[in-house]
């Protein structure tokens, strides 16, 4: 239960009441907003929360015990401190949000009612809304290591050990045109249809510099290469932004043995039977002979 301050519990007694709600986001880049669902700014914690522009409450669900609590709240992309390339820079994932209960009456009486983090963020048709979850959400989130046939490494970290950065695996190229979901570009010239895929295209220059995107597919053409991505939002991308692209892995095993010659450090259990051949039985024509499912 939230302790709250004898003064706003005693305002909260009285029969007509002024409390509002204020939000404090701390971003992972030391930046800090403050917004207020009141009609004028109000400071709390010496932060000055922007009225009305920025966040509008929603539902908010509270659970005993450890599971995840979460809320919702939604807004115009009106104010200034909240833009959409910040979000599709991924500037708030993962920022704490702070909310506060505020007598904006008398602004020194206010009371944190709860804690969250940033989930997912969705926009449509120039307005947001953010998940907020709670800090008992990451009981949900996945520890240690599961017993997967694919890997569970990111490729080039410390746990799969290849250095993306070997020739041939990395390149740089060009944005000759932004088509509809789809980028031509060049300086991929010698590279395999798919050779690219999943991997993480950085942007270099342009409006999306800093950010980076995943390889959805990619095939040649008749004026370099054209690529699809996972994240088919192409607004501030445009001919000439130039990109560093590393090369992608699907984590099967016989990619990272043929395309990679990194067998010896896959993480994944690719001689794990899928529900087929365990609940399968003996017959003539499926070969029982002990030997490995994947050669």
């Amino acid at each position: 239960m939230t302790d709250l301050p004898q003064e706003l519990r005693d305002h909260l007694d009285q029969e007509v009441t002024s409390v509002c709600f204020c939000w404090i986001v701390r971003r992972k880049d030391g930046i800090v907003l403050g917004f207020t669902d009141h009609d004028r700014a109000l400071t709390v914690e010496g932060v000055a929360c922007e009225p009305a522009t920025g966040f509008v409450a929603g539902d908010i669900e509270s659970s005993l015990g450890f599971a995840g609590d979460t809320a919702e709240v939604a807004g115009a992309l009106s104010s200034e401190a909240i833009s959409e390339a910040d979000i599709e820079a991924d500037k708030y994932d993962g920022a704490g949000i702070e909310q506060y209960l505020v007598n904006w009456a008398e602004p020194g009486q206010y009371a944190l009612m709860k804690r969250h983090a940033v989930g997912e963020i969705r926009r449509t048709d120039g307005a947001f809304r953010v998940e907020l979850r709670s800090l008992s959400a990451k009981f949900d989130e996945r520890r240690g290591r599961y017993f997967l046939r694919k890997c569970d490494a990111d490729l080039g970290d410390g746990r799969c050990g290849f250095d993306t950065g070997a020739p041939g695996f990395s390149a740089s190229g060009t944005v000759t045109a932004v088509g509809a979901g789809q980028l031509t570009v060049t300086g991929l010239e010698g590279y395999d249809d798919g050779w690219f895929v999943h991997g993480r295209l950085s942007w270099m220059s342009g409006q999306r510099v800093g950010t980076a995107v995943t390889v959805a597919a990619m095939r040649a053409s008749a004026v370099g290469h054209e690529l699809s991505l996972f994240e088919p939002d192409m607004a501030g991308i445009s001919a000439g932004d130039t990109f560093a692209l590393a090369a992608g892995c699907d984590k099967r095993f016989e990619t990272c043995r043929a395309k990679f010659s990194n067998g010896l450090n896959f993480r994944g259990f690719p001689h794990i039977p899928a529900n087929d051949a365990a609940l399968n039985y003996a017959d003539e024509e499926t070969d029982f002979d002990g030997g490995p499912l994947v050669p």
